[in-house]
């Protein structure tokens, strides 16, 4: 078994593994014609369950062919045009390599003696990045495993700066747009989630900050502790992006902990034309990028960063095992000091190989491509009489639904839309999402891959119509 270890004496082995799995994926990719085959877990669950783990097939050749069955084949590929769903985004190819080499190379960037410059790397980012942001010089950061864990590492810190130990009396305040991750993390914080105030959007799903306003006046009145404000940068469901600079102003004055949430816009950090949407992030405390959503890195490249790089100290933690306190006297820099996890992967190498091959102009470009053509798709939508569409994008998310003109019911009305996205999702071609606005259902496009054009969302569009309709057809059918 030792034959399988990857060492010198089997590296001429790991070439080959390797390059035939790689093969069959680029072959996989070049001749996928759509982003799902429409396989259901009844059909695929079975093939899985069948296979006898404790049965090795001891040959990786027999192992791929498997694989093929069993995942290859009915994978969701987010690199087809027609995959509109999620905020899944295709990826660039010097991040996969640099995916290739951190699996290999193993690093794990808790401590310098597992990673050494891999930990210079990720500093360097990291400082990149607060840098991009306009932190100011004492800013520091860490990656993460994405917006969830950035958010509550975020909200651990503005909670040990709080002003009060007794939990019951802190409040965070968030827009009712805002990540569910928000209300998770005051779970996880000990607060609970009605620590949580819910701040009412506007009609371009952006938070009210006279309504925020009122909020905090009543919080403070109430001897509530006001420990934070997260605001938004690029909604989940809308791409809306909240009035940072007013938002700013106002957790300043009630000396509250900002948060701004740019899981989703933090590609603006690198767009050579939209980077004014973000004004007023570098007023933030805290900030959570994902670069696996705008900046086409596999998941998972994600980093949460601070103003202050003495906040950090509240994730600390020293084993005599792994960073005694000698090692910050001995200036000998371990991440671990940071972040929420130990063991953690190299996932920064990924975005240091795409700023190294593409630059960040690059990356930038390929953001701004898709935020273009969700202003062209919005503009075909508002013009279609099938269709109600909810907001102009600030970033590249459309949420709309079919209306058809002889139905009036709205319970019907979302329940053809229900049925079209899932009849969609079966016939595997095309992938678009869901979501409710005002407790009706809508569907969403995520435009995040740039070789998506106007045509795909047109032909998606008239797929969503033809399956809606059928549904109602089939419905007037079966009720006369």
């Amino acid at each position: 078994m030792r034959s399988h270890l990857l060492n010198d004496a089997t590296a001429e082995q790991y070439r080959r593994s390797v390059t035939e799995g790689v093969e069959r994926v680029a072959r996989k990719l070049a001749t996928t014609r759509r982003p799902f085959t429409g396989v259901t877990p009844d059909d695929l669950a079975p093939l899985v369950s069948a296979v006898d783990l404790d049965q090795p097939l001891g040959d990786t050749t027999a192992a791929l062919d498997e694989l093929e069955e069993l995942y290859l084949r009915d994978a969701v590929y987010f690199h087809h045009p027609r995959y509109l769903g999620h905020l899944n985004c295709p990826v660039v190819i010097p991040a996969v390599l640099g995916e290739a080499v951190l699996s290999a190379v193993n690093s794990s960037l808790d401590t310098w003696d597992q990673s050494a410059g891999g930990t210079l790397i990720e500093r360097r980012l990291i400082d990149w990045t607060t840098e991009r942001i306009g932190l100011g010089p004492s800013a520091d950061g860490v990656f993460t495993s994405g917006g969830t864990q950035s958010n509550l590492q975020a909200l651990l810190l503005a909670r040990e700066e709080a002003k009060t130990d007794d939990l019951t009396k802190l409040r965070i305040f968030t827009s009712e747009c805002s990540h569910f991750s928000v209300q998770k993390s005051a779970q996880l914080l000990g607060m609970g989630r009605s620590a949580v105030v819910s701040i009412p959007c506007d009609r371009d799903k952006r938070m009210q900050s006279v309504v925020l306003a009122a909020e905090l006046a009543r919080c403070a009145a109430e001897g509530l502790v006001p420990m934070a404000v997260v605001a938004t940068a690029g909604t989940t469901d809308f791409g809306s992006i909240d009035p940072l600079p007013e938002i700013a102003a106002l957790a300043a004055e009630y000396g509250a902990w900002m948060h701004v949430d740019a899981a989703y816009g933090c590609g603006l950090l690198a767009s050579p034309t939209r980077r004014s949407l973000l004004e007023g992030i570098e007023r933030a405390d805290s900030v959570t990028v994902d670069y696996h959503k705008s900046f086409f890195q596999p998941v998972s490249s994600s980093a949460v960063l601070v103003r202050d790089a003495a906040t950090l100290r509240h994730a600390t933690y020293h084993a005599d095992y792994l960073n005694p306190r000698r090692t910050i006297e001995e200036r000998i820099p371990n991440q671990v000091d940071k972040s929420l996890q130990t063991t953690r992967r190299f996932d920064a190498l990924k975005l240091w190989l795409t700023l190294r091959v593409m630059g960040a102009d690059g990356v930038g470009q390929l953001f701004d491509e898709v935020c273009d053509l969700a202003s062209e798709g919005f503009d075909l939508l508002a013009a279609d009489p099938r269709y109600d569409v909810v907001v102009r994008p600030s970033l590249s998310t459309l949420v709309f639904r079919y209306v058809p003109g002889a139905v009036t019911s709205p319970e019907e009305i979302d329940r053809a839309n229900l049925h079209a996205r899932k009849a969609l999702f079966a016939s595997g071609e095309a992938v678009v999402a869901g979501t409710k606005v005002d407790g009706r259902q809508y569907l969403k496009f995520t435009l995040l891959n740039p070789e998506t054009t106007v045509r795909d969302i047109a032909a998606v569009l008239d797929l969503i119509a033809g399956h809606a309709e059928q549904y109602l057809g089939e419905n007037l059918v079966h009720a006369s």
